[in-house]
């Protein structure tokens, strides 16, 4: 049997991480893979995650099974986090997941119950995850425009004119913030737009949001899928804790579903406890219960806030660093952009033979496409990336 199975294509991600690790230059950078790193290049744990985590150590009485939707303290807790006040608990349902990607997956799943026919508008380009499940769920799919690699910023034209041409009731992937894999980000006049051709058009809004905090802030982070929730019939939203609150390993995520018809609540909770018992039956508890005490717990929720803040500051200092690095190698501002991207990534847009370059010859890692992870810097490889961007001709 095991002979039969086809050759499923390769990670490109994992290969330039095995790559890296066989290079030895000490010069190398990898810029590759999507974690969050300190100066010194760890991931660390925050500290407001290990002291929950003793306290929860110290507490803890039972392994047993919390539910198939998980806690729903931890549905509640991802609820005010994200959506605050933009609509009431009694129009929202959550269900834990393991990780974000499993919330995208089962708000696909859920889709193809409800709505086969859908088609499912990504943008060009997005998370490679995100075409991946979705072809492999063989729904159909459609690409609206969305980074211009002139100027580095959104094509909103482009993404405006392209989603008037989908039909009622198709589903529009949109990336709450912190763009994956460009960083370039609507604004708040933008969203509102997009909001208003999606009530115009009846189409059914998704967001991705796996990155809050890491942007401009918790709140501002959220103001797209804020607006959103008040302003359009349903949504679905898939929400990631790895990056926010540093618990990868642990995949802690949640799906939540809003619609401004209560009476739906019900069949849209048992489908998403339905959704879990099919994948993996109960999801996990661990990560999601520090998540939930980090939120619920005053003095904890200030000091991983300061954290994040702390990580959020850093990111914009090192983007603010290279933009000035590469205005002083160029004498021009055309890599600007950089400042302005927010996230852990922006897509810098070189060509694949000049990204192979920067690889080969100065032991550069990124994506194929570009794409790279700015807290793979530190104040002291800056200049070493901006000389290989130069250099390589970008």
């Amino acid at each position: 049997m095991f002979e039969a199975l086809p050759q499923q294509p390769g990670d490109e991600i994992i290969a330039l991480m095995q790559a890296f690790r066989a290079d030895p230059r000490e010069t190398k950078l990898d810029l590759g893979v999507g974690v969050y790193r300190d100066a010194h290049g760890n991931t660390p744990v925050m500290g407001a995650i290990k002291e929950a985590e003793r306290r929860l150590w110290q507490s803890e009485t039972t392994k047993t099974y919390v539910g198939l939707a998980g806690d729903p303290e931890f549905a509640d807790a991802m609820r005010r986090l994200i959506l605050n006040d933009a609509v009431s608990a009694d129009h929202v349902t959550g269900a834990a997941t393991t990780g974000g990607t499993a919330a995208f997956r089962a708000g696909l799943e859920m889709i193809q119950l409800a709505a086969p026919d859908a088609q499912i508008w990504i943008s060009a380009p997005t998370w490679p995850n995100h075409p991946s499940i979705i072809s492999y769920l063989n729904m159909p799919m459609s690409e609206y425009r969305y980074f211009d690699p002139e100027t580095g910023g959104v094509d909103f034209d482009g993404m405006m004119t392209d989603l008037s041409n989908a039909a009622p009731g198709d589903v529009v992937l949109l990336h709450g913030c912190c763009h994956n894999p460009t960083g370039a980000n609507l604004n708040a006049s933008q969203w509102q737009d997009v909001a208003e051709i999606m009530r115009t058009k009846r189409l059914i809004p998704f967001i991705d949001l796996a990155y809050q905090g890491f942007g401009n802030g918790l709140d501002a982070d959220a103001y797209g899928v804020r607006h959103l929730a008040k302003t359009m019939p349903e949504m679905i939203i898939a929400a990631s804790c790895s990056k926010n609150f540093g618990v990868y390993r642990d995949r802690v995520g949640a799906l939540l579903l809003v619609s401004q018809d209560t009476g739906v609540q019900g069949v849209a909770r048992d489908t998403a406890a339905f959704l879990n018992r099919q994948a993996y039956s109960f999801p996990p508890d661990h990560g999601a219960r520090l998540v939930t005490m980090v939120l619920n717990d005053p003095n904890l929720r200030a000091q991983w806030q300061a954290e994040l803040s702390d990580i959020r500051d850093g990111l914009s200092l090192l983007r603010t660093e290279l933009a000035h690095a590469l205005r002083q190698r160029t004498g021009s501002d055309r890599f600007g952009f950089l400042a302005e991207h927010r996230g852990m990534f922006s897509r810098l847009g070189a060509t694949r033979a000049q990204v192979d370059e920067m690889r080969e010859v100065h032991g550069i890692y990124m994506v194929g496409d570009s794409r790279m992870n700015i807290a793979g810097l530190n104040t002291s490889t800056v200049p070493l990336l901006a000389d290989a961007i130069v250099a390589a001709g970008v």
